[in-house]
Formats: structure tokens, C-alpha cells, sequence
């Protein structure tokens, strides 16, 4: 998926550049360079679901560290404080979504399509997931981000980075013909905002709005906006009868599948 720098956002008329985000690695002294990388992997790990079940104020560097069969020291060594571990979790686990989407965009040769996916992963569960416990941790990051600058310059980085996948998809579909002459910027930036709206929805349990209901609002409206036809009911996603959110699809956290993916080698970004 496309991504411009920070900063600079394109205009309807420019380009976004490719660009792959990758998590800062630390290394203990006298670990091998993949070694160190796997055992932070399996802290990220540990720190998604923790949070995810307990929520971020009620999760203590202890509990990771029992999670991931670590000493608490050790994760202090990577992380430093636990604000810090947070951040690093949620850029992990975005970087595995957007690692995963790209290799489901690939396949999809259509810029509706793409973009159906895109919906689709943030609000429907691959199989065992629970919608609501993702965007838990979410709401957690987003409430922390609000009173801690390190934390708000991840929160703006990843906020930046939806977007712009946004914004790039409805270029592609202009270029291509699908798509109506609007304004591909004011698109991304309220598209993106409604889908996060939903997803609050969800994570609150409302019961007017479930993940169903979620990914139909947001296709209903990008037809709208977008000039394109779409119909409840139809597609990729409806073939593989899903309902719910969450899982690697899900775009706030890819929790399960990174824990199957453990024992063997994770598709990582």
C-alpha cells in the first residue's frame, strides 16, 4: 500500500510514494541480531493480548513478562517504560496488518475491490476473534496518546499511514475509471474518521452497531461518495461468510494469528 512521509500529504493530483514502516529492533547485548528480534516479537505479542484482556491500566510489565516467558527485567531492557511498550505493540501489529493487506491486494484486481478489502479487514474476524477485545486496545492507545507525546507522535504516524492507503486507493480507482472526480483527499480524511467511529461503536458493544452493520455503513457510504455500485450480500467477503472483526484482518490488532504464526516464521514487515 502506498504511503507518503509524514508531513506532506498528497494532493488529488500527486502521487503517493511507496514506503514500507518497519518497528525499531532493539538487540541485548550478546543476543544474535534474530534472535533478539524473535524474543521482541514475542513480547509485542504477549503485550497485545494482555492488554487486550486486561486494558492497558490494568496490565503491569510483570504480566508481559509471565505472557512471553521473560523476566520483567528483560522487557524494561527493550522497551524502558511501559507507555513504551504500548506504542511499540501498536506499530507491530500495524505493520502486520499492512504486511497481510498487501499480499490480499495483490490478488484483487480492482480498485472497489481493494478497497472492500480494506473495510472488510478492519471490521470482520477471519474465524475465533472477538471485535470488541482489538478495539479495546485501541481505545486504550488512543486515550494514553492524548496525554503523552511520545505516544500521540505514534498515534499521528499511524493515523497518517490510514490515510494515505486510503487516499492512494482512490486514486488508483479514478485513474482507472471506477471511481467518481472527487476529492481524493477529503474522501480519505472522512472515510478514515468514520471507519474509527464504527469501530468505537463496536468496541463499546452498542448493539445498533456490530461489525456487520459497521462494514455495511462504510461501503454504503464510500459507493456513495466514491460513484461506484455496491450491494450488501456481495463480494469477496461475503463469499467467505464472515461476520465480526478482528484476527490478523483486523487493522488495530493481529493478535491470534501472530501467536500461530510463532512457531514457525511470522510474515512480519
Amino acid at each position: 500500500m502506498a504511503r507518503i512521509p509524514a508531513g506532506k500529504r498528497a494532493t488529488d493530483h500527486e502521487q503517493a510514494t511507496s514506503r514500507t514502516a518497519h518497528v525499531n529492533m532493539s538487540v541485548r547485548p550478546g543476543a544474535t541480531g534474530g534472535a533478539a528480534d524473535l524474543r521482541r516479537e514475542q513480547m509485542l505479542r504477549a503485550t497485545l493480548e494482555v492488554i487486550a484482556e486486561r486494558g492497558f491500566a490494568d496490565t503491569r510489565i510483570a504480566d508481559v513478562a509471565e505472557r512471553a516467558g521473560a523476566s520483567p527485567a528483560l522487557v524494561i531492557y527493550y522497551f524502558k517504560t511501559k507507555d513504551q511498550l504500548l506504542a511499540d505493540a501498536i506499530r507491530y501489529s500495524e505493520d502486520s496488518w499492512y504486511a497481510d493487506g498487501q499480499r490480499r491486494m495483490a490478488a484483487i484486481p480492482t480498485a472497489a475491490g481493494k478497497l472492500e478489502e480494506i473495510v472488510a479487514m478492519s471490521f470482520l474476524p477471519e474465524a475465533d476473534a472477538d471485535p470488541a477485545g482489538s478495539w479495546l486496545l485501541w481505545l486504550d492507545f488512543w486515550a494514553l496518546s492524548a496525554r503523552h507525546r511520545d505516544v500521540a507522535s505514534v498515534r499521528q504516524k499511524s493515523d497518517e499511514r490510514w490515510r494515505e492507503t486510503i487516499h492512494s486507493l482512490v486514486l488508483a480507482g479514478q485513474d482507472a475509471g471506477e471511481f467518481c472526480a472527487c476529492s481524493a483527499v477529503d474522501f480519505a480524511d472522512g472515510f478514515s474518521a468514520l471507519l474509527d467511529g464504527l469501530a468505537v461503536q463496536i468496541a463499546l458493544a452498542d448493539p445498533a452497531v456490530n461489525a456487520d452493520r459497521a462494514f455495511e455503513l462504510g461501503m454504503r457510504f464510500a459507493a456513495q461518495q466514491l460513484g461506484f455500485d455496491w450491494a450488501a450480500g456481495r463480494g469477496r467477503r461475503a463469499a467467505k461468510s464472515r461476520s465480526g472483526r478482528a484476527g490478523n484482518g483486523t487493522r488495530r490488532a493481529a493478535v491470534r494469528d501472530d501467536k500461530r504464526a510463532a512457531s514457525g516464521r511470522r510474515d512480519g514487515s
